[in-house]
């Protein structure tokens, strides 16, 4: 389908700390691109995200707070960004989002909870807030950072899956709500990207109490153990790319007049699709039982 350009190359990107978002705003900074990224506010806790906004600065940015937790936090940073560029953004780029570890049977709600808030509610929340620019200016691009795990559920990472599902299906939606508007809806599914991911993963499960009666517990403490000390990184090998990988694919589908609903990046990336959709169920759960049993022992 063929969508008109932007109207103006103004573009709103989260999640900018580090990563997909940092390597994003850069990239698209330096293609012409007005970027306002955002970070989470600082706060009375560890100083790391008073450290995200000074080291944009620093970079030549001017970044914005952003909670997507927090409706007042969504709606100020949305209010700032339109006075910053005249009522008018021509890109969203939702790119903030984390994940847990956790089997489905020890996952607590508000492990569930947490993770949709941001990778599904606040996302929206915050799409929302533009929707009626975009319609009213009869242009605009909406690129949503999703993952191979929005068409494939791993083992240990089904909270994860379920929030990128969750994305996905609002994602499909909304493109076929806005059919007449002139804004195209594009999903970005990378696999693994050399990013901090991993190990923010680790440490963030952390902070949730473990069920002691699991039988996963002695797998739980090796994983999260690999995660932070970055071995499971190297287990993805060749198929790993940086995240300029993912901003470059960014870039095309903002400039693009024929944005793809899709955009995989790495191989895993391809494979999950595949597999989501050409493999039998059966043969998909034969090959992660298969692979998991080798973890597990």
């Amino acid at each position: 389908m063929k969508y008109p350009p932007c109207t103006s190359k103004t573009v709103l990107v989260t999640g900018c700390s580090s990563g997909i978002g940092l390597a994003t705003a850069k990239l698209l900074r330096a293609r012409g691109w007005n970027v306002a990224p955002t970070v989470r506010p600082s706060s009375p806790g560890p100083a790391r995200k008073t450290g995200d906004m000074d080291r944009l600065r620093a970079e030549g940015f001017d970044p914005v707070a952003l909670d997507v937790t927090d409706s007042a936090s969504i709606a100020d940073a949305a209010n700032a960004v339109l006075e910053r560029f005249d009522g008018q953004l021509g890109a969203l780029v939702n790119n903030a989002g984390f994940g847990l570890t956790s089997a489905i049977e020890d996952a607590p709600r508000a492990m569930f909870r947490d993770v949709f808030e941001v990778n599904v509610f606040g996302l929206q929340e915050l799409t929302n807030c533009f929707v009626p620019i975009f319609r009213k200016q009869g242009t605009g691009r909406i690129v949503n950072v999703s993952s191979v795990l929005g068409e494939l559920s791993l083992p240990f990472a089904g909270i994860y899956s379920a929030s990128k599902f969750a994305l996905e299906a609002v994602s499909d939606a909304l493109r076929r709500e806005l059919f007449d508007s002139g804004v195209s809806v594009t999903l970005i599914q990378p696999g693994p990207i050399e990013t901090q991911f991993s190990k923010n993963l680790a440490q963030k499960t952390e902070r949730y109490p473990s069920n002691p009666n699991s039988p996963f517990l002695s797998f739980y403490k090796e994983l999260i153990e690999t995660r932070k000390n970055g071995t499971a990184h190297r287990t993805a090998g060749a198929f790993m790319k940086p995240p300029e990988a993912v901003a470059e694919k960014i870039f095309q589908t903002l400039e693009s007049r024929h944005p793809k609903r899709r955009v995989r990046i790495t191989l895993p990336a391809y494979f999950g699709a595949f597999a989501h959709h050409a493999l039998p169920t059966a043969w998909v759960d034969a090959i992660m039982i298969s692979t998991l049993r080798k973890r597990l022992r």
